[in-house]
């Protein structure tokens, strides 16, 4: 009896010990973060994270449990001990390489190792290895191998494949052996006795996000998420009932007056541009680095900058819907893959279509990778031209079809169109594995500067499409809609997901449609991407009543206020102050401003009412 009960101490103890040293890989591995953290704060990643460690344990210890309650009442061995060893190495490899994909994961989204991940893999392979090919693959795999080798050495050093039987005990002492064998387990899965089961808040411990990610065990995160992939019935954001959420939203989202008229002609044509992480932090005029996107600058003096624009999320999916419908972030989901979801939404190219005019999209990859296809085409695009519209040898990059191509494409058949039009177009090479069709501007040492030579070349496309575009006669009844479809944490590799600067991005309206008196403006009105929809919809006579999170950027009235989000968390700002909120650990992990700014002030509340009510309209949808 001693023996099979130390057994699976034994048993218990190796995968304690062997999150321990997953969890000691992703520390070293993110040394630079490490490197800020003070001995305590290391310390507490491993003690908080015990809880975890100890019920993902508990999961792997589940089946030889039960194996060992029913073992203590039969002579011989039901399970092989080359059947038990090869689960013990089955796991082991499993751990393993859940642990090291996570590094390359969080390494690129500061997110951990998510069904969303997996979501991206099933839609798309080919493009989830062509992202993930910037990844050190030679150093994923050395680690892997380690980190199977440690787990292999240990478990042998712990003689956990050890078995003997047959017990011989009374029955009442086997009965409650095997229940208080079960019994402790699941409470050890559960996480204790509570009225609230383990979840991941209960390894935060900090307001920083890092030490709180190091704490979480990514296997026990990813194995929940995916239980819980399909999305919550219940608004896991709810803090406040209705009324309330209303009351604090009516003054961020109510405007008065009339916003100046900057356009020349009433029914113009539209062309709206959606770049691939093009963050502020690259563009001088918004206070990034110079000469990485030196023809933006250019076009800057011709056009009309909006300076203090924010991205609703952090990834292409979530872009698209806040500029086209007016739809923010939710956060932990993406309305976008819903297709029932997704064709409930406003979306200007189906009301730029309903006024008659003709609509396409245009995109050099898989134009059905996050079902970027099935929105345009449920929401009247007339024509959608991806990477199959091309021959097969010009399909080049890892993503698709080089930027060029797909914007010279449209450049041609737009001249055969007639107007007036509404047409999109989205960037893609300024993405892993940043690829180009020539040379590297700034070279290939490092990821900053891969990403610096991917956005000088979609800058150079950009540039080069519009001084074409001005030899096309629709040119002079076309404005062009400039915008980032998120921020990003390349070049400077210093703002967390949690940070507004990760998510601040340009907005440039340009083209001769716009008033001589207005060309080379800053607009300073601090808002979103999906206050695009409602300026547009005012400039152009179109009703923006179906938008109703979008407010006009030019309208003197419009509160000061964006919004944004990343996995499981939010963000707010208005010109005095900003907060980033982890909904995981239900703490603040960013603040900044004049004035005080914690979970009593105004703001905090926005955002906790606006997170409440996207959300809700979610569900809804």
């Amino acid at each position: 009896m001693k023996t099979l009960v130390g057994l699976l101490l034994r048993y218990f103890i190796f995968w304690l010990l062997f999150a321990f040293v997953c969890r000691g890989i992703f520390l070293l591995y993110f040394y630079e973060q490490l490197s800020t953290l003070d001995w305590s704060t290391i310390f507490k990643t491993f003690a908080y994270g015990l809880r975890m460690d100890a019920s993902m344990a508990a999961y792997i210890c589940a089946l030889p449990a039960l194996t060992v309650a029913t073992q203590l009442w039969l002579k011989r061995p039901i399970i092989p001990k080359r059947a038990a060893q090869v689960y013990v190495w089955v796991v082991i490899g499993i751990s393993s390489l859940i642990t090291i994909i996570n590094l390359n994961i969080y390494r690129e989204w500061d997110t951990l190792f998510s069904y969303k991940a997996i979501d991206i893999f099933l839609d798309a392979p080919q493009l989830a290895f062509a992202s993930a090919s910037s990844s050190p693959i030679w150093l994923s795999l050395s680690l892997l191998v380690m980190l199977i080798v440690i787990g292999l050495l240990l478990a042998k050093g712990l003689g956990i494949y050890t078995f003997a039987w047959p017990v011989t005990a009374a029955w009442p002492i086997k009965a409650i052996t095997s229940f208080g064998v079960l019994v402790i387990v699941f409470l050890f899965i559960r996480g204790g006795w509570g009225l609230t089961p383990l979840n991941s808040s209960m390894v935060y411990f900090t307001t920083e996000a890092f030490p709180n990610h190091a704490a979480t065990n990514v296997v026990w995160y990813l194995m929940n998420d995916v239980v819980h992939a399909k999305g919550q019935a219940t608004n896991p954001y709810r803090v406040m009932d209705d009324r309330r959420t209303t009351e604090i939203l009516k003054p961020l989202l109510t405007t008065e007056g009339k916003s100046p008229r900057i356009l020349t002609n009433d029914r113009p044509n539209i062309v709206f541009i959606l770049l691939e992480s093009f963050t502020a932090d690259l563009i001088e005029a918004l206070g990034g680095e110079k000469g990485v996107a030196p023809r933006f600058e250019q076009l800057i003096k011709e056009g009309i900058l909006f300076d203090q624009i924010y991205a609703s999320g952090d990834r292409t999916d979530k872009g698209i819907i806040a500029a086209l419908s007016a739809f923010p972030s939710q956060s932990s989901q993406s309305i976008i893959k819903s297709i029932h979801k997704q064709e409930g939404l406003p979306s200007l190219v189906k009301d730029f279509a309903q006024k008659g005019y003709h609509t396409s999209f245009y995109y050099g990859g898989e134009s059905e990778f996050y079902n970027f296809k099935g929105y345009m085409l449920s929401h009247a695009c007339d024509r959608v031209v991806d990477q199959y519209s091309f021959a097969a040898r010009e399909v080049k990059s890892k993503w698709g079809v080089f930027d060029e191509l797909t914007f010279n494409r449209q450049l041609q058949d737009l001249s055969k169109e007639k107007e007036p039009f509404f047409s999109t177009i989205l960037s893609l090479n300024n993405h892993e594995p940043f690829d180009l069709p020539g040379a590297h501007k700034f070279g290939k040492d490092n990821l900053p500067d891969l990403f610096r030579s991917t956005a000088y070349y979609t800058d150079s496309v950009l540039y080069d499409y519009l001084h074409r575009a001005k030899a096309m006669p629709w040119y002079k009844h076309t404005l062009f809609v400039i915008v980032a479809d998120h921020g990003h944490r390349l070049p400077l590799e210093k703002w967390d997901s949690n940070h507004p600067k990760r998510y601040h991005i340009p907005l440039l309206f340009y083209g001769d449609v716009i008033g001589t008196a207005y060309r080379g403006k800053r607009i300073d009105q601090l808002g979103s991407q999906v206050d695009i929809a409602s300026t547009l919809c005012h400039q152009a006579g179109l009703s923006s009543d179906a938008y109703v999170w979008s407010r006009d950027l030019l309208n003197p009235t419009t509160k000061p206020f964006a919004f944004f989000t990343w996995a499981n968390g939010w963000g707010v700002v208005d010109t005095a102050c900003a907060l980033g909120f982890d909904n995981v650990g239900k703490v603040l992990t960013y603040t900044s401003g004049e004035q005080a700014c914690d979970e009593k002030s105004p703001l905090f509340k926005s955002g906790q009412a606006y997170m409440q009510a996207v959300y809700q309209q979610y569900l809804t949808y």
